[in-house]
């Protein structure tokens, strides 16, 4: 009887084992997230501000993963290729790109992209942003921005600046300058922000819009000018340096920001892993400290807020590049 009873516990409970067995094997694998080494795309060579964010936040998130997360330096198209690889990546949560204002809010503007900035990219809360120092030539007879103002009305199309790239952020940020001080000052495009620093050094060129850590050190040695910090307040790197709305200059802002992307229809579970752990390093104090040494504030930006920005950003730049004319090299 025994023996009856046990053949018959197992042939009802057979059948429902087996049930489940299917639904075992499909269970989703989120809660291990990650199990490997993620990806991290950066659209540009090593050694710039990109790479230099995308590696500090790399190794906080990799602590707090448990996992390798890989810079994968992905230079070429002004930030176009990493970001395309990145829209056709897998959505497991193994793919992240370092989204920057180049790729995603100038380059639609100006030619059609293979990927859809607002569509096809999901934000994971982390965002930076770094603003810009206008030094001069010190050939160049101004010690302020109103001199500069009235020395370029005084001579239209004489005057030039540099920019690391026709359609790069610096670019626009003259271009905004110029349209709302009513100025004629001619654009001179170089290949990269370090070989347009060089022409201003050398006299080449007059004017640039250059990054605040790069241009302190030549200010505070008299090899050109510094005229305003482009902030909406003074960086505490260069208090002494007044911004341009302190100067009666506004709407000049083209700050480089870079945030966390990964592609659109990565799984809730592992984007809400990742946006876990950003919230977590972005509050380190070490962490702020050492992006604030570069002049790069860093902030929480939630996925609905970051939309917001993101398409007013592409509008406001999709004006520019209009009423300049701007074209992709």
């Amino acid at each position: 009887m025994k023996t009856a009873a046990l053949l018959a516990t197992v042939a009802t409970l057979a059948p429902l084992a087996l049930a489940a067995m299917p639904a075992l094997a499909q269970a989703p694998s989120d809660g291990a997230f990650p199990s490997r080494a993620l990806r991290f795309l950066v659209p540009f060579a090593p050694g710039g501000g990109n790479d230099f964010i995308a590696r500090t936040l790399a190794q906080r998130l990799s602590e707090g993963l448990g996992q390798p997360v890989l810079v994968d330096n992905r230079a070429g198209g002004g930030g176009l290729i990493a970001t395309e690889l990145a829209a056709r990546a897998q959505p497991d949560g193994y793919t992240l790109l370092l989204g920057f204002i180049g790729p995603f809010s100038i380059s639609p503007a100006m030619q059609k992209v293979n990927y859809d900035p607002v569509r096809d990219f999901i934000s994971l809360d982390f965002f930076a942003s770094s603003y810009h120092l206008l030094i001069a030539h010190p050939s160049v007879p101004v010690k302020t921005v109103k001199d500069l103002v009235a020395h370029a009305k005084a001579n239209p199309g004489r005057l030039n600046y540099a920019s690391s790239g026709s359609g790069a952020n610096l670019h626009l940020s003259g271009e905004l300058f110029k349209m709302v001080t009513g100025t004629d000052i001619v654009h001179i495009p170089y290949k990269g922000a370090g070989p347009a620093a060089a022409a201003v050094l050398a006299g080449e060129a007059q004017l640039l819009f250059s990054s605040i850590t790069a241009a302190l050190p030549l200010a505070r040695a008299g090899r050109v000018t510094a005229l305003a910090v482009t902030s909406p307040k003074r960086s505490p790197l260069a208090p002494d340096v007044p911004t341009l709305n302190e100067q009666g200059i506004f709407n000049v802002e083209v700050p480089s920001w870079y945030t966390l992307m990964a592609p659109a229809k990565t799984s809730r579970a592992a984007a809400e892993r990742l946006r876990a752990e950003v919230r977590r390093v972005v509050a380190i104090p070490e962490f702020r400290d050492t992006l604030a040494k570069q002049a790069i504030d860093v902030q929480v930006m939630p996925q609905s807020e970051f939309t917001t920005f993101l398409k007013a950003d592409m509008a406001k730049y999709a004006t520019v590049v209009k009423k300049a004319k701007i074209t992709a090299e």
